[in-house]
């Protein structure tokens, strides 16, 4: 075959591989381009976020927050928190008015609540298994287990230069 005889039909002539011949070259300095560009930007400070969403954005924060809570195992305590700040639509705004939760213990999933009389106090420790089945429909089942309710608490002791030694303070002297 002479050079001035023309190619068969289905053979690429020479203008077609040096066609081909460049695209190839084309993408292998656009993928050497894009390797250099990730590291310069890697040296710089990391890759920066463009136009589309990726996992670098920022996120809203009730979305963080509850990524959070899952991540940590926090389910439990936030959602026993939530009830705390629910109070008063849970047990109701009279006994609200008289009861306070103060603390939840989560290993024993017990809840401790403060009343502000003995009365008060006796009638919680009444409404309590009535009380622990409201709180576990809501929250999930076995998240209380039990409601230790305690009554009002003794002023706190003072100590001072006016105070008798070895005396146990306001309630020593009602015999």
């Amino acid at each position: 075959m002479s050079t001035d005889e023309p190619a068969p039909k289905g053979t690429p002539s020479g203008v077609d591989l040096a066609r081909v011949a460049l695209r190839a070259a084309k993408e292998q300095a656009r993928a050497r381009g894009d390797a250099a560009q990730q590291k310069k930007q890697a040296r710089r400070g990391g890759l920066r976020s463009g136009a589309r969403a990726d996992g670098r954005d920022p996120m809203a924060l009730g979305a963080a927050i509850n990524r959070l809570i899952s991540e940590r195992g926090w389910e439990a305590p936030a959602a026993v928190g939530g009830v705390m700040g629910r109070w008063p639509q849970i047990v109701g705004e009279d006994v609200a008015k008289h009861c306070v939760p103060e603390k939840y213990d989560e290993d024993e999933r017990v809840l401790i609540v403060r009343c502000d009389s003995t009365a008060w106090a006796t009638n919680l420790r009444l409404l309590a298994p009535a009380l622990v089945a409201r709180l576990n429909e809501d929250l999930g089942h076995g998240a209380v287990k039990q409601i230790k309710v305690y009554g009002p608490g003794g002023p706190a002791r003072r100590y001072g230069p006016l105070r008798a030694p070895g005396s146990t303070g306001p309630g020593d002297t009602y015999g």
